[in-house]
């Protein structure tokens, strides 16, 4: 079915004030588009090191909502342009207060995103989404199962590919690996798959508790060969125990640099005599301070691999 769409033009003075409005008026959701600049809080939420430049603050906002078809646009929008007025009377700038009509189709948002991941290779492994049929010609290829869903990490990115062969190259049958920040568990998943024997994983997202379980079932691994914990590892003490100290032969961290810093002191008490550390999530003009944070740690460095402008540093606890 299509829906009807309503965009307000307003300024940015006055969109919360609006969204609030609406929002007691019975509309159940909106879209806000402005130029307001990320504050620092924003951008230490996200999962990139390099954030685009946008353009300029204009101040102008635009406050789009949907109304089904049988609903009672016209009184909504009258509703919406009672609030409109009872706003501007309190002397706040409203801007233009244009609504523009539009119509939108109702697509399938749950299921539309698929069209977008497709299986890839990591030198030889496969790694695909469930929906996809294996090939014949891939049938030999070790092959990890991915869908992308509320956590993070499908294997694309640059990070999780240094990591993966970094993994593949260090890692003895029946290690015990420690993948701090395990989003979708792709890191753990590798690992088991390449003869880990138990993979544990820590998140701050309560989605990747979920997702590992998901993504661990649909590659055929075993309850007993992976464990997830919810918290922060670089300062609760909690969650430091249940990890355990000197528990295991290597342990991952695809994390930005900023990160990294602060937990590499920290997670070495996880490592076990002789064992590995493989960092990435490292953009590339941040290599030499994670490598001084690294060897100022008290770990020896043995290698620092790059693919496009990411890097990853591999280190070992002797």
């Amino acid at each position: 079915m299509k829906w009807n769409k309503y965009t307000l033009t307003t300024t940015t003075e006055a969109e919360d004030l609006i969204s609030s409005m609406m929002m007691d008026a019975g509309i159940e959701g909106i879209e806000i588009e402005d130029k307001i600049p990320l504050s620092e809080k924003d951008k230490s939420q996200m999962f990139v090191d390099i954030l685009p430049e946008g353009p300029a603050d204009d101040g102008v906002a635009k406050i789009s909502f949907y109304l089904e078809p049988d609903q009672d646009n016209v009184e909504m929008l009258a509703a919406v342009q009672r609030g409109l007025d009872e706003i501007r009377s309190w002397g706040v700038d409203v801007g233009a207060a244009t609504i523009e009509a539009s119509q939108t189709e109702d697509k399938d948002w749950i299921n539309n995103w698929k069209q977008y991941f497709h299986q890839f290779y990591v030198d030889d492994i496969l790694i695909k989404p469930s929906w996809e049929e294996l090939k014949e010609e891939d049938k030999d290829k070790l092959l990890i199962q991915i869908d992308p869903g509320t956590a993070f990490g499908t294997g694309m990115h640059e990070t999780t590919q240094l990591c993966i062969r970094q993994i593949r190259k260090y890692l003895k049958d029946g290690d015990r690996i420690l993948d701090v920040g395990t989003g979708s568990g792709i890191l753990s998943i590798a690992a088991l798959k390449l003869g880990a024997g138990y993979a544990l994983g820590t998140d701050l997202d309560p989605c990747a508790v979920t997702a590992v379980k998901e993504n661990m079932e649909v590659n055929g691994l075993k309850e007993d060969q992976y464990d997830v914990i919810l918290g922060k590892i670089i300062d609760d003490p909690k969650v430091q125990s249940e990890a355990g100290e000197e528990a295991y032969d290597i342990v991952t961290a695809n994390i930005l640099a900023e990160v990294l810093l602060p937990l590499t002191p920290v997670v070495i008490h996880q490592l076990k005599k002789d064992g590995i550390y493989i960092t990435s999530g490292i953009i590339d003009d941040k290599e030499t301070v994670v490598v001084e944070a690294v060897k100022a740690a008290g770990l020896e460095v043995l290698e620092v691999t790059h693919q496009g402008e990411w890097v990853s540093v591999t280190a070992r606890k002797n």
